[in-house]
């Protein structure tokens, strides 16, 4: 069994970053921590992952790391942190982690505003056709106003699904409210009606009923094994042809080529996506589409929000360093074999 680790240091944590940081960030951590920073913030290669394991006490990854059972096997015995520079930790081999009584902490919280921000802003954009517009205009192709000219679609009164009804699906019902859409909602439980009444929020007990009966879709739930691929083409299938799928949640809860071949035959009618299945690849088939917006993976990309997720690692660090147990560790009863639970993302 994996021997305690909350014990307090007698010198400065050597902290090995993966990416670059904000400034303020990266000048408070060179300040506390024996630290190596990612200054030209390259995406670190398999070798240079495996060199920092072998190297630091706390390693400080990204959602662009692939940090599995292999690269933790190799870890050297004096590393005992994985303080993960976001809120998702499916990128991370938490079982493995905990088998080797590493610890693993994230930034739950802070993202929460900035994502619900981005996921209403394209459930507003898609159906009213806000970007194939900028593009006609960009393009010198508008000639001016008419009344049948890029009609799009009214959101006040459509039916909103959201697949995952944590931090960030709520923080989405209650804006969604507010622009005129009723709540429907597939959890795998059913949320507590002091939840539930204040967003007038319909729960579907299964995903397939609800898909039936929304006019718009919007994906909410961390990667899992359960969640993979959750939107795949005979789901799709069930969407109606009016419908439009968002996701700002990850690449992977979307089967992309069923998807594409969905939006080519106008199975739905239009799509929203900030994250893909193979970031940073986007299928070229996709890019052709007039009926999707694009993004690169903006969903939590404010200033305030990167602050506050530096600000979030350091205190990990340091909670973890003075020998207590840090305030967002994911892994509750890593010391003891206990199960890895991950946060609500």
């Amino acid at each position: 069994m994996p021997s305690p680790r909350f014990r307090k240091l007698d010198h400065k944590p050597r902290v090995i970053v993966t990416r670059r940081l904000p400034e303020t960030v990266e000048t408070r951590m060179a300040e506390l921590f024996d630290v190596t920073l990612n200054l030209d913030d390259h995406p670190m290669t398999r070798a240079e992952l495996e060199a920092a394991v072998a190297e630091a006490e706390v390693l400080v990854p990204t959602v662009t790391d692939t940090i599995d059972a292999a690269l933790i096997a190799g870890a050297g015995p004096q590393l005992q942190l994985l303080a993960n520079f976001g809120a998702g930790v499916d990128h991370i081999d938490l079982e493995a982690a905990r088998d080797r009584g590493i610890a693993v902490t994230n930034t739950p919280g802070v993202l929460t505003d900035d994502t619900a921000d981005m996921v209403m802003a394209l459930i507003i954009a898609v159906p009213r056709r806000f970007w194939e517009g900028e593009k006609l205009l960009r393009e010198g192709q508008w000639t001016g106003w008419a009344p049948t000219g890029m009609l799009g679609h009214r959101i006040r009164g459509k039916r909103l699904g959201i697949v995952g009804m944590g931090r960030i699906g709520q923080a989405v019902a209650a804006r969604a409210r507010a622009f005129g859409l009723s709540v429907h909602y597939h959890n795998r439980n059913r949320l507590p009606k002091a939840v539930e009444a204040p967003l007038e929020a319909t729960w579907w007990p299964t995903l397939e009923a609800m898909l039936a009966r929304v006019d718009i879709v919007s994906l909410n739930c961390p990667e899992t094994p359960e969640t993979h691929h959750i939107i795949n083409d005979a789901r799709l299938r069930l969407m109606p042809r009016h419908a439009f799928l968002i996701n700002a949640a990850r690449g992977t809860l979307i089967d992309e080529a069923a998807l594409v071949a969905c939006l080519e035959r106008r199975g739905i009618a239009g799509a929203g996506l900030d994250v893909f299945e193979r970031e940073p690849e986007v299928p070229a088939r996709l890019l052709e589409l007039p009926n999707v917006v694009l993004l690169p993976h903006m969903g939590s990309a404010t200033h305030e929000a990167r602050q506050e997720m530096g600000e979030k690692v350091i205190t990990n660090i340091r909670v973890f360093a003075d020998g207590h147990r840090p305030p967002d560790q994911v892994l509750e009863g890593y010391r003891a074999g206990g199960t890895a639970e991950p946060q609500p993302r």
